[in-house]
């Protein structure tokens, strides 16, 4: 018989609607897929810029367990007062090592480790440390724990993506990829047994431009002007995430499948 670690992964939350989508959705996606673990991007989940202390408790109390960040990790500033206490928030690893915060952590659930671990791709972003030499050396070390492995690679550039999916499989459970705020319709299983996806997408507003009001995002392609770019407060929501079944004593992942839900996609119970 074999034993499985079921985790469930939330897209990139953006503000308010994003916040709400998952207090809405989430106990039904927990009642279909019995996740043991529930991880989220929450590297826009305040305004679209950063995290709050107060936001990242409420995540928590929502029934998150792990929560990733990406380049906008720093952008609410409050996140200095309170990264190095918060055990469940980690951003990515190949920031600088003069970063407050960590890159991974390890939670315990019905007595299975999991490791779970945040990069940054290098690919039309900022230059941060290598990924690939980054997850050489932190997939040694939490292998030496356990097989269980979950990497969030916040990246811009597609293949970036996926050729590190490929360079790790084999060796970690799953590879989710965040940040464009688009959803792939790429899921799979490479044949090493690592789980994948390009893009969890996002969860958030739904009638704007990647979360982002649309009227503003359009007036800057048409006139190239400055222009705020801002999370509404009130409208329609999608909820996207990824969800994969392990088997706990390989480590290798026996199938995933990617969720997408808004009012063209409804919720399938």
């Amino acid at each position: 018989m074999v034993v499985r670690l079921k985790v469930l992964f939330i897209g990139d939350i953006v503000g308010s609607i994003g916040r709400e989508a998952v207090e809405k959705y989430l106990p039904r996606l927990k009642k279909k897929y019995e996740p043991d673990v529930v991880i989220a991007n929450g590297e826009n989940a305040a305004a679209g810029r950063g995290i709050t202390q107060k936001i990242y408790q409420q995540l928590l109390q929502m029934g998150i367990d792990v929560i990733t960040m990406g380049n906008h990790t720093w952008d609410n500033k409050e996140i200095f007062e309170f990264i190095d206490e918060a055990q469940y928030l980690i951003r990515p690893a190949n920031f600088s090592k003069e970063a407050p915060g960590k890159g991974a952590v390890q939670i315990t659930k019905n007595g299975n480790i999991l490791t779970v671990i945040n990069l940054h791709g290098r690919v039309f972003l900022p230059p941060h440390e290598d990924p690939f030499r980054m997850a050489d050396e932190l997939v040694e070390e939490a292998r030496k724990i356990s097989p269980l492995v979950f990497i969030d690679f916040h990246g811009e550039a597609t293949s970036e993506k996926i050729a590190f999916g490929w360079y790790v499989d084999g060796r970690v459970s799953a590879v989710v990829g965040t940040h464009t705020h688009v959803q792939t319709a790429d899921a799979r299983i490479f044949p090493g047994g690592t789980a994948y996806i390009t893009d969890v997408g996002m969860t958030g507003p739904y009638d704007e431009i990647l979360g982002m009001k649309k009227e503003s995002v359009i007036y800057k392609f048409q006139t190239n002007l400055p222009a705020r770019f801002e999370v509404p407060k009130s409208g329609r929501d999608v909820f996207s995430g990824f969800f994969v079944d392990i088997d706990n004593e390989t480590g290798k992942a026996i199938s995933c499948e990617r969720i997408y839900i808004n009012d063209d996609y409804p919720f399938q119970g």
